[in-house]
């Protein structure tokens, strides 16, 4: 089967596997990964954030230990090893959740705490932009490329630098933060502590919040401006306009440091296909200079991209293993 097909066959004995698992602000995603990359066994479930840190945690765990069962059960063996992806600040090295502001948590020893809860297996921590953009990279959109950008547009726009197969995590884990690059100095106020962050003009939930302001219906979101460009609507235009534009100066500020050979577009409001890509090219191309043109592409995973990465880290980290 090709890398991350689903599985048809369930229930062969001894089936090597290991469990990924993609935490959100809203919901959980997880799988058993076989050998060969197969989707063994998929599930989803709410993340619940609104009943507090520990409770996220406690759900985590206990959603990690009904896939050992499950895996036990239908395919004869423990699953060999773990990966998790998890929003906000991690330390990858040392396994700990640093602090997500959307799941209310400071220093959880996630690794630790997997670990334990599933009788001892080795488990990777990913962070969940940067894992989501090592299964792009290796088996999505990017694969074959040796220098890739992946960057999801969401709540939020955050970036994975990916080279050879590998994610670029920065000395201290904060590499990537395309959002957070200035596109409009003195702009608006950014959670971040600067004003006119990228994320702020070109994020789906900022074409969002400028949409509801334009048509006058606070319910209106990005993919309802989309609809709404896609029929001429002139207000709708300008918005999408403004924020491609934002999104352009942000690009080619990325593109000018890292040269990538790819550049992956993800998240919300890349399904809108065409009626952001076409005029965002052409934003990038009347921008550049010297500097040489990516392939500009959709991303391919969607959003079993973060869980497709968290199986991705806990293979990587059982050869690893191996290896040494």
């Amino acid at each position: 089967m090709t890398a991350f097909s689903r599985g048809t066959t369930p229930g062969l004995p001894a089936e090597n596997h290991v469990i990924a698992l993609d935490v959100g602000g809203t919901g959980m995603k997880a799988a058993l990964v076989g050998a060969d990359g197969t989707l063994l066994h998929e599930a989803r479930r709410a993340t619940n954030r609104e009943r507090g840190a520990e409770a996220v945690v406690a759900s985590i765990l206990d959603f990690a230990a009904e896939l050992r069962a499950y895996g036990e059960e239908h395919f004869g063996r423990t699953a060999s090893a773990a990966g998790v992806a998890v929003p906000g600040i991690i330390d990858a090295a040392n396994g700990i959740a640093v602090y997500a502001s959307n799941l209310g948590w400071r220093d959880v020893p996630m690794r630790n705490l997997l670990s334990t809860r599933l009788h001892g297996i080795p488990v990777a921590l990913g962070h969940d932009v940067r894992t989501g953009g090592l299964a792009e990279g290796r088996i999505g959109a990017g694969k074959g490329a040796d220098r890739f950008l992946f960057m999801p547009l969401g709540t939020g726009i955050a970036g994975a630098i990916g080279i050879d197969g590998s994610i670029e995590a920065g000395a201290h884990g904060y590499a990537g933060e395309i959002g957070h690059i200035v596109v409009r100095p003195g702009g608006v106020d950014c959670g971040c502590g600067q004003r006119g962050c990228l994320e702020r003009y070109a994020s789906a939930s900022a074409v969002s919040l400028a949409w509801a302001a334009a048509s006058g219906d606070p319910e209106a979101d990005a993919a309802d401006c989309a609809k709404a460009v896609e029929s001429g609507d002139p207000r709708a235009v300008a918005v999408w306009q403004s924020a491609v534009d934002a999104l352009a100066d942000g690009l080619v500020t990325a593109l000018t440091l890292l040269d990538p050979r790819t550049l992956i577009i993800g998240g919300g409001l890349a399904e809108a296909g065409e009626t952001l890509f076409v005029p965002l090219k052409a934003a990038v191309e009347e921008r550049v200079t010297f500097q040489k043109l990516p392939h500009i592409v959709p991303a391919a995973l969607g959003d079993t991209a973060g869980c497709l990465g968290a199986g991705l880290l806990a293979w990587d980290l059982l050869s690893t293993e191996v290896s040494a």
